[in-house]
């Protein structure tokens, strides 16, 4: 049995996965309930969270007929800072003829490349091996048993939070959970919607969370971007409830089951009752109304994420899709509002595949969730066998998930 929790700024996501009777893996049970404790996916109230969370587990083991004994989560939101990095080793000494690379090489030079400084406010969650040098040949993925006198890897390094870990690790293990590992959110949603050509070519994930949007570019199968911005789904809420003169719950509940962000593909008559609220009557408005609300904001957070991969990396490195995960990518309208933004018609939701069992958690906002899964069974089984481990060398044909090195706890 392996468990998944995502916690985040709206909602506490738990599944369980485990082998059927048959043998073959599946997701046995699934529970989503309204979170608390959290701002902007930080904890700020480690009981009101802790409630939450217990809450969701429940239901999640009496839908699976499981009981729970330790679990893998997610973090993300600007508490994560990452930058790319590179380590060299000598693997022939001067004037010797020319030896092969080993994998204690390989774990060698990737842990140069992860030997620097990192503030004591900080911890280290991943170091990812993105592409080795061979005295001065780039491009090479599996550098094992090569002829050189020097290797060098350039990897991408990610950090979060101290407190942040130290939180989401306290809620956990105060309810009497283990937690098995701790993972980027947008490595975990990329793992269950992102293929492998894709992250060959280029391309950009973006998790549209509640109080967080979290991006992740990939390009030569390795991640060579990530970054948050502080704004999501929250603040296209609170304009809703500002222009409205309603309650958040209210706006919320309206964005969702009328709310759409393309107004292209809105129908102008369409009706949208607004119900009353505190002795009010009801009140009548139409979709299109609701659209000049939600659109610009939904715009503005594309822009945002657009300016800054600008600023970090060369578009024309890129031409891959664009792939949308959280609970903003399921608003009506989001995929022709991002193809219209960036450009291009290579935008798509990102629907995590088919692990058997019920289909409901086939939804983008279960991405982050479902990837954590798959990469718990995986390790798991022996596939990418990180844990308690800080270097893993890769192997030859594996892709970037077994290449990827987890500090797990």
């Amino acid at each position: 049995m392996v468990v998944g929790l995502d916690i985040g700024t709206s909602f506490i996501r738990v599944a369980i996965g485990a082998e059927n009777d048959d043998g073959v893996f599946e997701i046995a049970g699934i529970a989503r309930q309204k979170s608390a404790g959290l701002r902007n996916g930080v904890i700020v109230n480690i009981e009101d969270a802790m409630n939450a969370i217990r809450e969701t587990v429940a239901v999640a083991e009496q839908n699976a007929g499981m009981e729970v004994s330790s679990c893998f989560t997610a973090i993300g939101g600007t508490q994560i800072e990452s930058f790319n990095q590179r380590g060299t080793v000598a693997v022939t000494p001067p004037g010797k003829a020319l030896r092969a690379i080993t994998h204690q090489n390989i774990e060698q030079v990737i842990a140069n490349a992860n030997a620097i400084f990192i503030p004591l406010d900080r911890e280290m969650l991943h170091v990812i091996a993105q592409n080795y040098i061979v005295d001065g040949v780039g491009g090479i993925r599996q550098p094992l048993n090569m002829q050189a006198a020097r290797l060098e890897a350039e990897v991408h390094i990610i950090t979060a939070s101290r407190t942040t870990i130290q939180n989401v690790r306290s809620c956990v293990t105060r309810l009497g959970y283990a937690l098995d590992g701790v993972m980027l959110k947008t490595l975990a949603a990329a793992q269950a919607v992102m293929h492998e050509d894709e992250m060959e070519v280029g391309s950009i994930l973006i998790d549209l969370g509640a109080g967080t949007t979290d991006v992740l570019v990939f390009l030569h199968g390795a991640p060579i971007c990530s970054f948050s911005i502080p704004v999501g789904g929250n603040l296209v809420t609170n304009d809703i409830s500002i222009v409205k003169g309603i309650p958040t719950s209210v706006a919320e509940k309206l964005k969702v089951e009328s709310g759409c962000c393309w107004m292209p593909s809105v129908s102008e008559d369409r009706e949208v009752i607004i119900g009353g609220v505190g002795g009010r009557a009801p009140e009548q408005t139409t979709q299109s109304a609701l659209c000049e609300i939600i659109q610009p904001r939904v715009e503005e957070i594309f822009k945002m994420v657009a300016r800054i991969v600008a600023q970090k990396i060369n578009y024309t490195q890129l031409s891959g899709n664009i792939i949308l995960t959280g609970g903003g990518a399921e608003m009506a309208g989001i995929v022709e509002l991002a193809e219209d933004l960036f450009g291009q018609d290579m935008v798509r939701l990102g629907t995590p595949e088919h692990l058997g069992g019920t289909d409901d958690y086939r939804r983008p906002e279960y991405a982050t969730l479902i990837g954590l899964i798959m990469a718990q069974k995986d390790a798991a089984r022996g596939k990418g066998s990180a844990k308690n481990k800080k270097i893993q060398s890769p192997e030859k044909g594996e892709n970037f998930f077994k290449r990827l090195i987890h500090s797990f706890f």
